[in-house]
């Protein structure tokens, strides 16, 4: 059974799920209708949604919240990590369709150990250039899912008005004692790149 989230709400990830292992963590997004009507309305097709590339990304952060190195930093231009437990399947420029628009893999017994956190961010790609912002974005999520029984574990869905804001920080695992747990932060800010994001950890 699925376990459905509110922003800042923690719950244990592997207390109570004995043997999880590999973890599917899908972010997905969908962007929003423009409104028909006006007089240019019908001559111009109005209804069709314009194409926004959201990028998800993952920060493997050690136990003082910074990224130690860039190896680290699992996206679209490094889509697996240096030691093999988390990797990026790919990017999806637009965003359209139905379910998850891009996934990451993790193999939780297989993160090193100076690796206290997993930080899952989304931000829009060239959005300064491109005039688009969060609040041209909805329905997004964050889910996770057990590869073996490919069962839905936890979601999140963010239901905020993210106007103005060009990244998000959706969500993070992180290790808790032996076991690992999954916070739904769901904060948006105005960072215009990764690289910008990046900066302050």
């Amino acid at each position: 059974m699925t376990i459905s989230l509110q922003k800042g709400q923690r719950v244990d990830l592997t207390k109570g799920n004995a043997g999880l292992s590999q973890i599917m963590i899908g972010l997905g997004w969908d962007p929003v209708e423009q409104k028909k009507g006006g007089l240019f309305g019908g001559l111009l097709g109005g209804g069709k949604a314009p194409e926004i590339d959201c990028d998800a990304s993952v920060l493997m952060l050690d136990e003082n919240n910074k990224l130690v190195s860039n190896k680290n930093l699992i996206y679209f231009g490094n889509l697996r990590s240096s030691c093999g437990s988390v990797w990026h399947t790919g990017d999806n420029l637009t965003g359209d369709g139905d379910g998850d628009d891009e996934e990451i893999i993790a193999v939780l017994g297989q993160i090193p150990a100076n690796i206290h956190k997993l930080l899952f961010v989304v931000n829009i790609y060239d959005c300064i250039r491109r005039k688009q912002d969060f609040g041209m974005i909805e329905n997004a999520f964050i889910r996770i899912v057990n590869m073996s029984n490919k069962q839905e574990l936890i979601r999140y869905n963010l239901t905020e008005n993210y106007g103005g804001k060009t990244a998000l920080m959706v969500g993070e695992i992180y290790r808790h004692g032996s076991e690992w747990k999954f916070g739904a932060i769901g904060e948006g800010t105005q960072d215009t790149s990764l690289g910008e994001i990046i900066k302050k950890f």
